[in-house]
């Protein structure tokens, strides 16, 4: 095994098979906090749009929890209350209307809304994949889960010069996402989040 040397007092020391373990979980578990809390944020701001598949789950309520999918014209329809406009609603909007419309039918109703496969949105991958082609933007989805979707790297991939190509009002704006680099840990800011029609290119 190859020693790791560190400075100590101006000289040079091994470091310790258990300091290097223990620094590597410190860095993994700081990247995936980061990563979580950017999901989050991502979910709860995501707009709901036509195809969109939601869970919406009542306690309590067996018959009236299901999966739906929302309409061409952004509706949905639920037991008891109908039509609800669901298309440009976040998942807490959307909580807060269905769940003040079945007041009328249930005592304290409590509901809770997940989007469980975000199908109005999507993002395109090419080049040197294993599966290139459109996939949908999930929540909080990055470049990272992206190039997973469409089944990793294919053979002489260039992993250190994959291109995120973004359009933004009228002008092409271009992210570099250096994959090697990333798995050693540099750089992880890189890995962005993703929006709508982004196109990740892999030469």
């Amino acid at each position: 095994m190859k020693e790791v040397l560190v400075m100590i007092a101006g000289k040079r020391a091994p470091l310790p098979i258990c300091a290097i373990i223990l620094i590597e979980i410190i860095m993994i578990s700081f990247w995936i906090g980061g990563s979580e809390g950017a999901n989050q944020e991502s979910s709860a701001h995501y707009r709901i749009g036509p195809n969109d598949i939601l869970h919406i789950y009542v306690w309590k309520e067996p018959d009236l929890t299901r999966d739906v999918t929302v309409m061409a014209d952004g509706r949905i329809t639920f037991p008891l209350i109908g039509e609800v406009v669901a298309a440009g609603k976040t998942v807490a909007e959307l909580k807060e209307i269905i769940t003040t419309k079945l007041k009328k039918y249930v005592t304290a109703p409590e509901v809770t809304v997940i989007v469980n496969e975000a199908r109005s949105q999507i993002i395109y991958t090419i080049g040197k994949l294993n599966n290139p082609g459109p996939y949908p933007l999930t929540p909080g989805m990055t470049v990272l889960q992206a190039l997973s979707a469409a089944g990793g790297f294919a053979e002489w991939a260039d992993t250190k010069n994959i291109v995120i190509v973004r359009r933004e009002k009228d002008k092409e704006v271009q992210f570099k996402f250096n994959y090697k680099e990333f798995i050693e840990g540099k750089n992880l800011k890189q890995n962005i989040l993703l929006k709508p029609n982004d196109t990740i290119v892999v030469p």
